[in-house]
């Protein structure tokens, strides 16, 4: 008897199928790509805008002022480098004094000139200092510059070429490339030009027509330099170096960078420096430190002031102590209008203790000067903010000095008369408007 089998389906290939299933595998592919695209790129925005370090959250007593020898231990121990003797700082005030100075010591140039800067565009500035370090270039002195990527794309190609050919070495710092991506929110705002070894320059000037003149119109803008010479300049190379080193991979060494330098004054001062990489916090320690160490007078002349919690409550707490705090922030003009809105949203709590502050009036002011007591300086780069402190490189200069003090407290002086002083009754009748768009501006806080 034959058994009889089910018959078994026969399959047969229908062109349709592949075209169902090939539009739904490439989609599944799609969504993939997508998925890793969005934590790629969530993943880089998270690291962009960390800080890097662990942050300082435990409020700073205080425990001595700034004359007490303990504070210079504190200072040059603690944070480092040591403060070294025998230095002469000359101040420059805006570009009729710092450019000249500036270009004069670049073509004295014999052996070196190392320069960093965070703006250089182009313009009559930007050209009479790319024809000046080219000259010196082809002449057989080592010519290193290191650009911001992002402060210096106004800059034209044509100048770089100038002083490419020439022999100059042009570096970027973070340009967007696949291995500096985690790292585009930190950009280097340091300002050092170090001639020979022997005489540096820092403070607050770009390479830019904007600096140029003498803070006379609103096209003109108020800034001060600091010309150095003495052991602190060795410092302020090892700051260049610190960055050219990172970018390069190398290291910048000898007699034609680090000469012995003399003893040619009476300033006693270190160059300070910080980075996202190592030390992210030690700027913002070292402005704390300086705060709580006052025992009579803080005066701030900052071009971007948006402090954060600590460095909120340890001026107030200064002021509670008896100490005066005189400030002076940019008026009427102003390159960032979100930065100034967001410093007017911290004015409450420190006019309500007693804080004076003060707008600069005639055009945009561009200082980042701190003096304590009349006796401890710190000058440079760095301002009074999350993004100075925080994620930014910076580099101040600081003095201990009575009279490098009482030179910066005079010009300190002389800029409050083209200042307008703010109310703490003018700051609680602003209108709402402007209210409503400091509380948005204050949630970017930690950029600023």
């Amino acid at each position: 008897m034959r058994q009889h089998h089910a018959a078994t389906p026969v399959r047969t290939h229908r062109p349709d199928q592949d075209n169902r299933d090939r539009p739904l595998g490439l989609k599944r592919f799609s969504i993939i790509l997508v998925s890793v695209a969005v934590t790629v790129a969530v993943g880089l925005f998270i690291l962009n805008i960390s800080p890097g370090e662990q942050r300082i959250t435990e409020r700073i007593e205080h425990h001595y002022g700034v004359a007490d020898p303990q504070f210079q231990r504190s200072m040059g121990v603690l944070l480092g480098p040591p403060l070294v003797d025998g230095n002469r700082v000359d101040t420059l005030q805006n570009g009729k004094q710092i450019f000249p100075s500036m270009l004069a010591a670049i073509h004295s140039a014999k052996k070196s000139v190392t320069f960093e800067t965070y703006i250089y565009w182009s313009g009559t500035v930007g050209k009479k200092f790319a024809t000046a370090l080219a000259e010196r270039a082809k002449s057989g002195v080592h010519v290193h510059l290191l650009l911001d990527w992002v402060g210096s794309n106004k800059m034209d190609q044509n100048l770089l070429d100038l002083m490419g050919t020439a022999g100059v070495e042009i570096e970027k710092y973070h340009p967007p490339k696949w291995y500096t991506l985690s790292k585009l929110n930190n950009r280097t705002h340091r300002k050092l030009l170090v001639v020979d070894g022997k005489i540096g320059f820092t403070g607050g000037v770009g390479i830019a027509d904007e600096w140029d003149g003498n803070a006379q119109d609103p096209d003109h803008w108020r800034d001060t330099h600091f010309r150095v010479e003495g052991p602190a300049v060795a410092q302020m190379q090892a700051a260049f170096t610190d960055n050219w080193v990172k970018v390069t991979g190398t290291i910048l060494d000898g007699p034609d960078y680090f000469p012995a330098e003399p003893s040619v004054g009476n300033d006693v001062g270190q160059m300070f420096k910080s980075s996202r990489e190592g030390g992210s916090e030690s700027m913002h320690l070292m402005y704390l430190l300086s705060t709580v160490s006052a025992t009579r007078s803080i005066d701030l002349a900052m071009a971007y002031f948006v402090p954060d919690e600590l460095s909120e409550m340890a001026l107030v707490d200064a002021m509670k102590r008896g100490v005066k705090l005189r400030m002076i922030l940019p008026g009427p003009y102003t390159d960032t209008e979100v930065l100034r809105q967001a410093s007017h949203a911290k004015w409450g709590r420190l006019l309500q203790a007693g804080a004076e502050i003060y707008e600069f009036q005639p055009t945009m002011f561009h200082c980042k000067v701190m003096v304590v007591d009349g006796l401890w300086s710190s000058v440079g780069s760095t301002n009074f903010d999350n993004r100075s402190f925080r994620l930014n490189d910076e580099a101040n200069l600081n003095i201990f000095s009575s009279e490098f003090a009482a030179r910066q407290t005079a010009i300190f002086n002389e800029d409050l008369k083209r200042s307008r002083r703010v109310t703490y009754e003018e700051w609680q009748n602003r209108p709402w408007t402007e209210k409503i768009s400091e509380r948005a501006e204050a949630m970017l806080n930690s950029q600023l």
